[in-house]
């Protein structure tokens, strides 16, 4: 019993919206063989596409699309950190994203509970000169929300 306590202790749920998703640039590298459970969901926020070819969320009351994937090694977070240029003991204002926790639910409004999330500051989107995404979907590599929603 205690075993089965501190696996479930130790796994990390991570919602992803842009290149980690399944079927994008990053998630290859980074998630591939690490994922135990992938599931289709949405937060509340704000979505941009970015000129560099990759996107930003900001706190916001739109829909997000994206996946909540689940992974049994804790250390996966130091790789995502450096990917996302993210260091928790550095200025928010210092970070390209900000890694905090986030309500993630289904596509149907059901609470799934909490999972880190890459988020970046307003104030930043502007600087780099974010587009609003109106229907909360991003894809790098053409996939709209409808071709991915069988995994």
């Amino acid at each position: 019993m205690t075993e089965s306590n501190a696996k479930f202790s130790e796994e990390v749920r991570v919602f992803v919206y842009g290149t980690l998703k399944p079927g994008e640039a990053n998630y290859q590298k980074y998630c591939a063989g690490k994922v135990i459970n992938a599931k289709r969901a949405v937060i509340l926020g704000k979505l941009f596409a970015l000129p560099m070819g990759y996107p930003a969320i900001t706190t916001g009351q739109h829909q997000v699309h994206g996946y909540l994937l689940f992974f049994s090694n804790p250390e996966v977070l130091q790789a995502l950190d450096h990917l996302e240029d993210y260091q928790p003991n550095r200025p928010i204002s210092e970070n390209l994203y900000n890694r905090q926790q986030i309500e993630v639910y289904t596509q149907q409004g059901e609470a799934l509970g909490w999972a880190w999330v890459y988020l970046m500051t307003l104030e930043l989107v502007k600087q780099l000169n974010g587009t609003l995404v109106a229907d909360g979907w991003w894809s790098g590599c053409g996939l709209s929300a409808k071709e991915r929603s069988g995994l």
